[in-house]
């Protein structure tokens, strides 16, 4: 008698765990050991940083996070905000702008490549080297660059929402590059049979974006929240990252560092669940049985 052969699903969920060892792997080599030990650290309080000895303190570097601390609970807060803001905004951004670039227009792949740039030089090394010379740091960071002479006739109230604009304007065009592709490989991968026999039936351009378009780029919109939640919350400008990598290494208080960080990534490991729950229903697989 001939076997079964393996279902469909079976290897799809196997091409899955094929695709996911790597990682597997290289967190269980690299990165367990360091997560648990720093879970270890944010009870203790190092005493001696030659000899590295560690004092327990319990719940208390916990407990100065939330109590004692006066910097820690605003840092928090806005930079959630920040987060909560940009993120829709990029996504919103990004969608309209891989649309766009999804249809056959004049000089579409030097758009795309002009939008995927900021991800080769506004990570890693050569983003720190442009921010350590001083090339456009402010309008980089800061904003979109305008003259000072501007903001003297507009008033200090005007002055600051413009340039609070102009900021959220800048983390915008930054930080879209990757979301894009994702959504124009989204877009490529829904048949334009669909599109086809929508305009058949008399379905206007407008009416074919939500009844065909964005239904289907749901998972894609989940793939992107995600992204762009842990992308905003670890980014190396992340001013709540950058106090826990003072406090650590600066000030010289690792375990209160340490329960600063977890108390962060528990954070955004329930804001992420919270994504997911709140969102499985409006997710729309076309493989689904």
């Amino acid at each position: 008698m001939r076997g079964k052969g393996i279902g469909l699903e079976r290897k799809k969920m196997l091409a899955g765990y094929v695709y996911i060892a790597p990682w597997a792997l290289g967190f269980a080599l690299f990165m367990l050991y360091p997560l648990v030990y720093s879970l270890w650290l944010s009870f203790h309080e190092v005493e001696g940083v030659g000899d590295f000895q560690l004092k327990a303190v319990g719940w208390g570097n916990f407990n100065n996070a939330f109590v004692l601390d006066t910097k820690f609970i605003p840092l928090f807060i806005s930079v959630i905000q920040d987060a909560l803001i940009n993120t829709p905004l990029i996504l919103v951004f990004s969608l309209i702008i891989s649309i766009l670039l999804n249809h056959n227009i004049r000089g579409r792949a030097f758009f795309r490549a002009a939008f995927f740039l900021p991800v080769l030089i506004g990570s890693g090394l050569a983003m720190q080297q442009l921010l350590y010379a001083g090339v456009g740091k402010d309008t980089l960071v800061n904003g979109i660059g305008v003259p000072d002479e501007v903001f003297l006739y507009m008033g200090p109230t005007f002055s600051q929402i413009v340039f609070d604009m102009l900021s959220r304007l800048t983390i915008i065009f930054w930080k879209t590059g990757v979301q894009i592709l994702l959504f124009l490989a989204g877009l490529q991968g829904i048949s334009v049979s669909l599109y086809e026999s929508a305009r058949c039936d008399g379905a206007t351009e407008w009416e074919m974006f939500w009844k065909i378009t964005l239904p289907l780029m749901t998972p894609i919109i989940l793939l992107n929240t995600v992204y762009t939640f842990v992308d905003s919350f670890t980014d190396i400008n992340n001013r709540m990252m950058v106090y826990i990598k003072d406090t650590a290494f600066t000030n010289i208080q690792m375990g209160y560092a340490s329960s600063m960080g977890w108390i962060y990534f528990l954070f955004i490991f329930l804001l992420l669940v919270l994504v997911f729950v709140s969102t499985r229903r409006l997710i729309v697989y076309t493989g689904e049985k």
